[in-house]
């Protein structure tokens, strides 16, 4: 996924010269803590939080451009570059917003922190079941009955508890994506398993072939 496909088209922007005042009452009413500051060719010039706006009134401050964050201290991703950049941005420096430019540092829209919270919600109600269905077309050949087969098994040398391959499939086809990760310990062990299972379905299928 790229930066374009996670962002919210749906954005106002700022000039240098507009009014404090009147851009106090402008991210009151649309209910946004942060802005764009753009020139005439809509290039992103400056940023302002509603931390900036609030500071201004208090200093008597008649301009944006008296308040607002230069270029240089503004972090910003590309638009095509992948989303993990923008996700990563936001979370280890606890942004609200990071703007997305184009090749002409013109601001093509946001990404917000309140949207990446809504996308990995999404994510964690994934069925387990999806994403082994697409793990079986990567595996191409293998049958679904293979890969419960394998899984079945993995996870009885994992647990030390003993399954059957519909006990297992009985499992994923009821779980989600985020009650899958709690259950195994963490996204990292998730994975690591169904690397495991990936690498058990080719293992059985070279042991078949030499029989």
């Amino acid at each position: 996924m790229r930066a374009k496909e996670l962002m919210d088209k749906n954005f106002v922007y700022l000039n240098c010269e507009d009014s404090v005042v009147d851009v106090s009452k402008v991210m009151e009413e649309i209910r946004r803590f942060t802005c764009p500051v753009v020139n005439d060719d809509k290039q992103l010039v400056g940023w302002i939080t509603s931390f900036d706006i609030t500071k201004g009134l208090r200093e008597g401050n008649e301009k944006i451009s008296e308040i607002m964050s230069d270029f240089e201290d503004i972090a910003t991703v590309h638009e095509d570059d992948p989303a993990r950049k923008a996700v990563i941005l936001t979370a280890n420096n606890k942004y609200v917003t990071v703007p997305v430019v184009n090749d002409d540092n013109q601001v093509i829209g946001m990404v917000r922190a309140c949207d990446i919270v809504e996308l990995l919600s999404n994510l964690y109600d994934i069925k387990v079941e999806k994403l082994y269905k697409a793990m079986q077309n990567q595996l191409k050949g293998v049958t679904w009955e293979e890969l419960m087969a394998a899984s079945a098994l993995v996870s009885t040398k994992t647990t030390g508890k003993k399954i059957s391959a519909e006990e297992y499939e009985a499992n994923i086809v009821s779980s989600t994506f985020g009650e899958a990760i709690w259950a195994t310990g963490g996204l990292e062990k998730f994975f690591a398993g169904l690397i495991s299972v990936g690498e058990m379905v080719i293992a059985r299928r070279v042991g078949k072939a030499r029989r």
